[in-house]
């Protein structure tokens, strides 16, 4: 579910009105969906993945790739400044965090093992993202 350009929810009962249980878990409480579990990770069209939780604008398909990881993964952002990074040294791993910039939603972890032109790896879970196809 997306808040799309509305007000964010102010507390975690008004969060769990809006999400699925699975959305919860993992936008809110840092979850991780199972790997190849996500139906983003055969998106092959052109479009916008957005945040499943306020509808931000995340990441653009052209960035997308397959990194056989299980999860969908993009080398680069769709616009400066979507997204947050931050320090997540949970499981005994020291990782780089990836969260929404606009609604503070977990999303996945960056690498710096992906494909030119960036070197990076956003590896996002899939349920944190909705895809809204280009119009044609």
């Amino acid at each position: 579910m997306s808040e799309q350009e509305g007000e964010l929810p102010d507390n975690d009962e008004e969060w769990r009105e809006i999400l699925t249980d699975e959305e919860y878990r993992i936008l809110r409480e840092a979850g991780t969906e199972p790997r190849f579990s996500s139906d983003l990770l055969d998106v092959e069209q052109s479009g916008v993945f957005t945040c499943a939780g306020c509808g931000a604008e995340l990441f653009d398909s052209e960035e997308k790739f397959d990194s056989e990881t299980g999860w969908p993964s993009f080398w680069d952002v769709y616009d400066e400044g979507t997204v947050e990074t931050r320090l997540d040294e949970s499981h005994g791993m020291r990782r780089t965090e990836v969260v929404c910039a606009n609604c503070g939603g977990h999303l996945g972890h960056v690498f710096d093992d992906g494909p030119e032109p960036t070197g990076k790896r956003y590896c996002i879970n899939g349920a944190a993202l909705a895809f809204e196809p280009e119009e044609r």
